[in-house]
């Protein structure tokens, strides 16, 4: 068993996927906030963790530097930076949630669309699934192999 999981974990398919899979998960999550900064603001403001002063200008640059980190991910354009660029995204953001979970706030966390996505049940499988991209993340980062599909390592 040993050897299939090592296997698993050092194969450049799985690798791959991996990446692709973490690609699509972060395009996905940036493509509503671009096309609607204003209300991915107003979002921003529910956290009362950012201050007033720079949540329009993350409500506008943090899209972005999600879908180029999805996309670098998907396109092996410096996998390990983009695998950090989301990881530290991804820190970030069970933090956010973990804060306001433990404050008792009700807040909608702008993941992945506009929509209310309210709750404390809501707010624990955020960061369930974070932690899941976040180890996906770490295994990009940690991987020793030759990529496969890469245009730049």
């Amino acid at each position: 068993m040993n050897d299939s999981f090592t296997h698993f974990f050092s194969s450049p398919r799985a690798e791959l996927i991996g990446r692709w899979l973490l690609g699509i998960v972060f395009l996905t999550a940036c493509f509503h906030k671009i096309l609607n900064p204003a209300q991915f603001a107003k979002i921003l403001y529910g956290y009362q963790l950012v201050p007033n002063d720079v949540i329009n200008l993350t409500a506008i640059v943090l899209p972005f530097l999600e879908g180029y980190a999805g996309l670098a991910l998907m396109l092996g354009i410096y996998p390990k930076s983009a695998a950090l660029l989301i990881n530290t995204m991804l820190i970030a953001f069970i933090v956010a949630i973990s804060i306001n979970l433990l404050r008792g706030h009700e807040f909608d966390c702008g993941c992945f669309s506009i929509r209310n996505t309210q709750g404390p049940s809501a707010a624990v499988t955020l960061l369930v699934r974070d932690v899941i991209c976040l180890m996906g993340g770490i295994y990009i980062m940690a991987f020793r192999g030759t990529r496969k599909g890469c245009l730049v390592t």
